[in-house]
């Protein structure tokens, strides 16, 4: 298989290097395009036997697979400014969030398209992606589509393309909830005299035990929490603080509108 993918940003490179990585590519079958010269020597340093290729360079891709892993509001130029020509049996896999496979089929006129959404912690081979597909994509073309995204973590399929707005807005920005809510807990262990590195050590751990504990136990999330807020206790008054101040109707609107903003982006 070859592949092409169009916007070498962390997300397209960390594909990249998950395709290697389990070769399900040869470096030699890749090519890389960016529409940032500048970063041409760094890319190619990274991948010293792909292609690498400016965008407005590109007058023809031999390609089995173009991935789009532009910005989404950059995707109309993009679209607009390409000099080559999608062959007939070309696949395209878009990683952009909000732009729906219909526009993306009409800016590129070209039928093969599908839509997914992956996030962030793909770059440690640990993400999730939801992803969907326009009609007359055959079932082998989308096991293909998969074994690729699951290198990056794993992949779940959806019928409903509506769905991916909130995939996106779940799991596709969800890693910086996450970020903001541990940012909070460490600058509360600081101001409560810890050192910085130790309230880093704490809280990170913290995490990670939480997450395993989720993972590992057949209790529901209500009986876990339980489990820590005994009568009385201090975790009892963190959770009143949270519940009287609206924390997680706070957190489901952010989240909502983020899923609105997924929906904006394609105009």
């Amino acid at each position: 298989m070859k592949i092409a993918i169009l916007g070498a940003g962390n997300m397209g490179l960390s594909f990249s290097k998950s395709f290697l990585k389990y070769e399900l590519i040869k470096p030699e079958n890749l090519q890389l395009i960016t529409r940032n010269e500048s970063r041409l020597s760094k890319i190619a340093e990274e991948f010293p036997h792909s292609h690498i290729s400016v965008f407005q360079d590109v007058q023809e891709i031999d390609a089995d697979l173009i991935i789009i892993a532009v910005k989404p509001q950059d995707f109309q130029y993009v679209a607009e400014n390409i000099r080559f020509t999608l062959k007939e049996n070309q696949m395209v896999l878009s990683i952009m969030a909000g732009i729906k496979i219909e526009k993306i089929q009409k800016l590129l006129n070209h039928p093969l398209v599908v839509r997914a959404m992956p996030n962030s912690p793909t770059l440690l081979g640990m993400g999730i992606t939801g992803y969907t597909s326009a009609d007359g994509i055959s079932f082998s073309q989308l096991i293909n589509i998969e074994r690729l995204l699951n290198s990056t973590g794993r992949s779940v399929y959806l019928e409903d393309e509506n769905l991916l707005d909130g995939v996106t807005a779940l799991s596709g920005s969800g890693p910086a909830y996450f970020y903001y809510i541990i940012d909070a807990m460490i600058k509360a262990g600081i101001e409560m005299g810890i050192e910085e590195n130790l309230s880093k050590l704490f809280v990170k751990q913290t995490m990670l035990g939480a997450y395993h504990l989720i993972n590992n136990s057949d209790k529901n999330l209500e009986e876990l929490i339980q489990d820590v807020a005994s009568k009385g206790g201090t975790t009892e008054a963190a959770l009143k603080t949270f519940e009287e101040n609206n924390f997680k109707e706070i957190l489901k609107k952010g989240i909502l509108n983020a899923e609105k903003r997924a929906q904006e982006l394609n105009g």
